[in-house]
């Protein structure tokens, strides 16, 4: 299972974010590999606030479409609350909320595998997705 994150998905989306092609390419590779796909409803929020921010609403509820496609997790009181603790932390300090409701999320599925272009993934010890 390989965790997806919001700078792997707005990537895919804007064809100007220096990330497009390598997001595109590992998306459609794990996709067509049948490599089960994981995110959570803050990613999915995140994502689509980008998006539509920046790209428009058509292209932000083409997304919201395609995320049957990956299984979601929907973050509950105890993993906000562990996310929360993580983030009050402050280490690093420009880690975000999002960022760690993912760790949180990967750790208790022991996802090791991502697909991001947030130093903080690696900066954490997770690994890149490499099909």
């Amino acid at each position: 299972m390989t965790f997806v994150d919001t700078s792997a998905f707005f990537a895919a989306a804007d064809r100007d974010d220096e990330h497009h092609a390598e997001a595109a390419r590992l998306l459609s590779l794990a996709l067509e590999r049948d490599e089960p796909l994981l995110t959570h409803a803050y990613v999915l929020s995140e994502t689509t606030a980008l998006i539509h921010r920046r790209l428009g609403h058509s292209v932000a509820r083409r997304f919201l479409d395609s995320v049957d496609r990956f299984r979601v997790v929907w973050i509950d009181d105890e993993i906000h609350a562990r996310a929360a603790a993580r983030f009050a932390k402050r280490s690093p300090a420009d880690l975000s909320l999002v960022d760690c409701a993912s760790f949180v999320v990967m750790d208790g599925l022991g996802v090791r595998a991502c697909i991001a272009f947030d130093r903080h993934f690696s900066d954490q010890g997770y690994t890149s997705f490499a099909p």
